[in-house]
């Protein structure tokens, strides 16, 4: 098995460079390396491997709430996009945890002068959903990450060959760099056809894949065997892993249609 499940939480190297007072005159920067901790319950911070995938699933009780809503048939489409949207809000602040890039600064308090940590405005994370339904899971994007660009990537799959075709293909037309951070979200990960051309794009457009995460509800093996296989130091953030995908690519017990459930379509 070249991928490896965890719900321990990643731990990457920050960077920063630069040189007073946040909102006026110059700002002190200095760089930030992240910190092995140790996890409630005592769960350590595993070492990255950059030739072997890494999935993490988050212990989180209120992902397992809106996972349970979003699995839930009796779920009408608001509430429904409503779960997506509470699930992509989690995951989002569990991947960006030790990814966003940070300074060190002061403010001026009601009292004193504060010494504190920022996230770099000026580094955007740019965010690529698949649409349709990959607009759910990032529909609070806005409420977690302070700066990001959204580029839309669209992909059709066939019913009866499985096989994904691009229809509309929003990337940066000056691409990305390696330094960028790219924030892929697709809700389910079933039989891999998709993402794996979704991710290949993201990198043919010159992102570093140790700078790409891949965000979504539900993966299932197939999926993910063929992420490990073709892009070895990938890391991937998923509310659940389900190990059955049936013959026409749904994933059991999944979610169904999830862009059909979020958007009232059959």
């Amino acid at each position: 098995m070249r991928f490896k499940t965890t719900t321990r939480r990643p731990t990457f190297e920050k960077g920063g460079g630069g040189g007073g007072l946040l909102g006026g005159g110059d700002v002190k920067r200095k760089t930030i390396k992240a910190k092995a901790t140790k996890e409630e319950g005592g769960l350590g911070t595993p070492n990255i491997n950059p030739n072997q995938m890494l999935i993490y699933v988050p212990p989180h009780p209120l992902l397992k709430h809106w996972l349970a809503v979003a699995r839930n048939a009796a779920s009408p489409s608001a509430l429904f996009r409503s779960a997506m949207a509470e699930i992509g809000k989690i995951l989002m602040y569990e991947l960006s945890r030790d990814w966003l890039e940070t300074y060190e600064a002061q403010v001026q308090g009601p009292l004193a002068v504060a010494n504190v940590e920022v996230v770099d405005p000026s580094k955007a994370i740019s965010i690529v959903p698949v649409l349709r339904a990959g607009l759910t899971l990032v529909d609070k994007a806005h409420e977690v990450l302070p700066t990001t660009k959204t580029y839309h990537l669209g992909y059709a799959r066939d019913e009866t060959t499985l096989e994904a075709t691009k229809y509309l293909d929003k990337l940066p037309k000056n691409g990305f760099s390696k330094e960028d951070k790219v924030l892929i979200s697709d809700p389910m990960l079933a039989t891999g056809g998709t993402i794996v051309r979704v991710v290949q794009d993201v990198l043919d457009k010159g992102a570093d894949v140790k700078n790409v995460r891949v965000m979504c509800c539900v993966a299932a093996p197939p999926a993910l065997t063929k992420l490990s296989e073709s892009f070895p130091g990938l890391v991937v953030y998923a509310a659940i892993i389900d190990e059955n995908v049936t013959e026409e690519g749904f994933i059991i017990p999944g979610l169904g249609d999830a862009g059909d459930r979020a958007f009232g379509t059959d």
